[in-house]
């Protein structure tokens, strides 16, 4: 991609209603543009990010055998009704009417839809276990929305459902999550602890939050300082393995970490001291067992081995995928711009051309984004005839992780400048070094 043929409406100001950094910077970047309240249009670039982070929990998820699928916004009030949610949910559920007098609401979650879509085709239990995703839009009415795509009223999220004949299937479906989001949240680049929360609307005796430490967060948390030493890192995962799946949640759990909401002092004070640590956190994602909360009032039932009907038991899992940006964003910048991490970023290195319309400057640049292209990268080329200042401004706002600088004097020394957006660091290299050096660094992804 070329600058010049981009659609990239960045500001050098900073927007007087953004609060918080991620709404700051995802205005100035070009990466959406408000369309009223709490809802916004998703810019080229926003949401080419947006489709990276989707993929990755699609690979993530599937990675576990679970399978994707997709359900309407639109959901008939009736099945809210039969789980006993419709009143219940209060204001945030956008209420309905369609022409014909039917009562509908755009779907805040999707528990009733997907219990009416599995009670309609599945009735054995030798079909179990069963688990189901989406990644769709949802709408939730919020009264004061605000910080930009972090509190929002449409959001894009990924929602799971499992289905298993007994609570012990239905809990290892749950430690199965709990894997998948670890790895989901690490590839991102971002450290997302796992706290013991409140069920909610939802429904649950068994819930995680997962959440990023980060000043602008919503929620006050409380957590032992070793939760943060823990990575799950590249290791192999059987998921069908039930102890190893269980032992990977016990040593991401068992040390103290709650948010405000479950917080207990009496216990927080058995932690070591030193150890004891307060903060602020964005919730990106959750988990849910709630058994047959949902099964036994909508009637989901499996004739079992002994020829018993018996309500299935549930779980429910999500992920805020538009809500992810904001807290990379949160967890990386800096007072230029974004600093994306080189698992989401939306391009993998910038060029910058310091005098564009010079013969070999020109050239030089073309070669480089040829060479990054046939090696399968997206390279984002500044070719503007702009200032060398606005050019490398524009990089750091909107935070590539590699820049490659072209100029006239370097390229007489037979270099370019490849430099660090996280850094700051530069080195002069060949530009054959140079391609080498990216292809590199993502190679080892």
């Amino acid at each position: 991609m070329r600058l010049s043929r981009y659609f990239l409406p960045v500001l050098k100001e900073n927007p007087a209603e953004a609060a918080i950094v991620s709404h700051r910077y995802m205005l100035r970047a070009g990466m959406i543009k408000q369309s009223s309240a709490g809802i916004y249009s998703w810019l080229p670039l926003g949401f080419k990010i947006l489709r990276k982070l989707e993929n990755i929990v699609h690979e993530e998820q599937q990675k576990a055998g679970h399978m994707p699928m997709l359900m309407p916004t639109i959901q008939s009030a009736d099945l809210w009704r039969e789980s006993g949610r419709y009143e219940d949910y209060g204001d945030e559920m956008l209420r309905i009417l369609d022409r014909h007098g039917h009562d509908l609401l755009y779907g805040p979650t999707n528990e009733e839809q997907i219990t009416d879509t599995f009670r309609a085709h599945v009735n054995s239990y030798k079909s179990l276990p069963l688990t189901l995703y989406q990644i769709q839009w949802k709408f939730r009415d919020e009264r004061r929305p605000r910080f930009g795509v972090m509190r929002g009223r449409e959001f894009l999220m990924k929602d799971g459902y499992n289905f298993d004949l007994t609570k012990e299937d239905a809990l290892h479906a749950y430690n199965r999550h709990l894997v998948t989001y670890l790895r989901t949240y690490e590839r991102m680049g971002l450290q997302a602890i796992p706290m013991r929360a409140d069920g909610g609307p939802i429904g649950g005796d068994y819930t995680h939050e997962f959440l990023v430490l980060a000043e602008t967060g919503e929620s006050e948390v409380f957590y032992d300082s070793e939760v943060t030493d823990i990575k799950l890192g590249q290791r192999d995962v059987d998921f069908d393995d039930k102890a190893q799946c269980e032992a990977i949640l016990e040593e991401f759990t068992t040390r103290y970490a709650r948010t405000d909401e479950t917080h207990d002092e009496a216990i927080f004070n058995e932690v070591p001291e030193e150890r004891r640590r307060s903060a602020r956190g964005i919730e990106v994602g959750q988990i849910f067992y709630f058994g047959t909360k949902y099964s036994e009032s909508m009637n989901a039932t499996v004739v079992d081995e002994n020829q018993k009907q018996v309500p299935v038991h549930m779980g429910s899992h999500g992920i805020g995928v538009s809500r992810l940006l904001g807290a990379i964003i949160e967890a990386s910048h800096d007072d230029k711009g974004i600093i994306w991490p080189e698992g989401v970023t939306p391009y993998h290195c910038g060029i910058v051309n310091l005098k564009q319309g010079d013969e070999e400057a020109d050239g030089a640049c073309e070669a480089l984004y040829a060479a990054l292209t046939k090696a399968g990268l997206e390279p984002l080329y500044d070719d503007r005839k702009e200032r060398a200042g606005g050019k490398f401004a524009t990089m750091d706002l909107i935070g590539l992780p590699w820049r490659i600088t072209v100029g006239p004097r370097g390229l007489k020394n037979g270099v370019v400048e490849v430099t660090s957006r996280k850094t700051g660091e530069s080195e002069e290299m060949t530009p054959e070094a140079a391609i080498n050096k990216i292809i590199a660094i993502y190679a080892a992804l």
